[in-house]
């Protein structure tokens, strides 16, 4: 039997797959507080409160996120009619809001994706989903897997997390520049410190990706290096994988002590699988946590 909290969240969930199943449709208050079963009158707090932004924000977001799926897959479809699809009256204010959010105009966009600031962009999303999705995980979710060697080009963050987007945006340029595409080579994050260290500056984390390509001095500061192989116990995220702390927290807190493992002295670290259109409907990431193991 449910309880009351469980019933009001499954009616708070109800309205997010309402509005992102009609994303064409009427999705304004009335019409989203009478999927949910509230009062029109108390319903736009009522969304605040739990997801951290307001409806019309939460339907800009979704139908934006549509629409840049959309300029990314489908070269046919005129920017004029996307701008449409997504409630805007005309190109220009869609292109104005493409812009704010993305840090690219549509067509740029169309062109050649910057996915970084895409995926940040669709952080409340994530966080608003998340917030009523409690992800647990069990022993089940974990495989142990023998990892082979695998040499990386290394750009090293070292210092407060807030200048961490500074840091990809370097390594996002040396990439393009070494022709590494997502698609074809492979991306690791090495966590040598925790999310939130005590002191910030004492954050510390590697943005690597795969190749056995010779890495040339740069001033981008790109060094040659390798994960090493061996056992690792793996743990996949596909939900937020902004932060991968809570599923650390699980392998270190509750897997780790009941496997009668012992963890390798090398930091946990993760791969990021990255979907590209066409071959998926949407554009996803998904994580594998590595946690390397004796």
């Amino acid at each position: 039997m449910k309880t009351a909290a469980q019933n009001y969240h499954s009616r708070m969930q109800r309205v997010l797959d309402h509005i992102d199943q009609h994303l064409d449709g009427d999705l304004d208050l009335e019409t989203v507080s009478r999927v949910a079963a509230f009062s029109k009158f108390h319903f736009h707090r009522q969304f605040m409160a739990t997801f951290g932004l307001s409806v019309h924000r939460y339907v800009q977001l979704a139908r934006l996120k549509r629409a840049s799926h959309r300029l990314a897959a489908d070269d046919a479809q005129s920017v004029t009619d996307i701008a449409m699809d997504a409630g805007y009256d005309a190109p220009d204010a869609f292109a104005r809001a493409f812009r704010r959010r993305f840090g690219q105009s549509p067509s740029s966009f169309r062109k050649s994706p910057d996915w970084a600031p895409w995926l940040a962009a669709f952080g409340p999303l994530d966080n608003a989903r998340s917030k009523l999705m409690q992800i647990t995980y069990t022993p089940d979710d974990v495989t142990i897997r023998e990892v082979p060697p695998t040499p990386v080009a290394v750009m090293e963050h070292r210092g407060d997390r807030a200048t961490l987007d500074a840091t990809i945006q370097r390594f996002i340029a040396w990439r393009k520049a070494a022709g590494l595409s997502p698609e074809t080579s492979p991306t690791f994050n090495i966590f040598r410190s925790e999310r939130t260290p005590e002191v910030p500056a004492d954050y510390s984390m590697d943005i690597c990706v795969g190749t056995d390509l010779p890495v040339e001095p740069n001033e981008q500061q790109m060094k040659a290096g390798v994960i090493p192989g061996g056992r690792c116990a793996v743990l996949r995220v596909a939900h937020n994988t902004h932060n991968l702390e809570p599923a650390a927290l699980y392998l270190y807190r509750e897997w780790l002590p009941a496997s009668g493992e012992e963890a390798r002295d090398f930091p946990i670290y993760c791969q990021r699988h990255f979907s590209f259109f066409p071959n998926v409907p949407v554009h996803e990431v998904v994580a594998e946590l590595f946690l390397p193991l004796k």
